[in-house]
């Protein structure tokens, strides 16, 4: 019996040993399902994999998705650097595409919970959406990314202190309501009890 056959016949051996761990589709599945752009560390963090392997598995997804790495083709999405972080968006030339499907092809009512977190963004924007999360008291990742692909709100800025995507409101938005501008929103003090409590107060009812 050779080495070979004995280290073969160990348990844990061939077959049964675990399979290497494919860093650039873990940090893609990763990235299809990201609300905020991700750093490397996170990323890193995230897969068990040190930095600069996560930042040469970023710069293979972007040859990758561009069509600049050999035998691939430009797709319709791309991996940008936002903010200190790394997030796919659709390619610029494909918005209108993307939100005529959206807007017209696409179409159904909004949740209740999708009106009231676009209600907490119309009236405290610019804002995080972790701040809207705490406002409104539950997770709001999916609802953002509804009203993102709705072309209801938009990434406007950055938090300088922790590099959160503020969102605020579009002109779509406007549109869909008939007014000309936010300044033609109803007014909120009315509806709390001394005109002084504060829109989270509202919100939390």
């Amino acid at each position: 019996m050779t080495s070979d056959d004995l280290d073969a016949s160990e348990p844990g051996a061939g077959a049964a040993a675990p399979a290497v761990l494919d860093v650039d589709r873990a940090i893609e599945a990763i990235l299809m399902i990201a609300d905020e752009p991700q750093s490397l560390v996170a990323l890193a963090t995230a897969i068990s994999r040190p930095v600069p392997v996560v930042r040469q598995a970023i710069e293979r997804l972007v040859d990758d998705y561009d069509g600049t790495a050999p035998g691939t083709v430009r797709r319709g999405f791309e991996l940008r650097e936002v903010g200190g972080g790394w997030r796919l968006y659709v390619r610029s030339e494909w918005d209108d595409l993307v939100s005529d499907f959206v807007l017209t092809q696409n179409p159904s009512k909004l949740s209740q919970a999708a009106l009231e977190t676009l209600a907490v963004i119309a009236y405290k924007q610019p804002i995080s959406r972790g701040a809207v999360a705490s406002i409104r008291a539950v997770n709001v990742d999916s609802v953002v990314r509804t009203l993102l692909s709705r072309g209801l709100i938009t990434e406007v800025s950055t938090q300088a202190e922790t590099g959160a995507i503020l969102y605020g409101t579009t002109d779509l938005l406007l549109t869909q309501l008939g007014v000309n501008s936010l300044e033609d929103l109803p007014q909120i003090a009315p509806l709390l009890d001394d005109g002084s409590a504060g829109f989270d107060e509202v919100v939390a009812r």
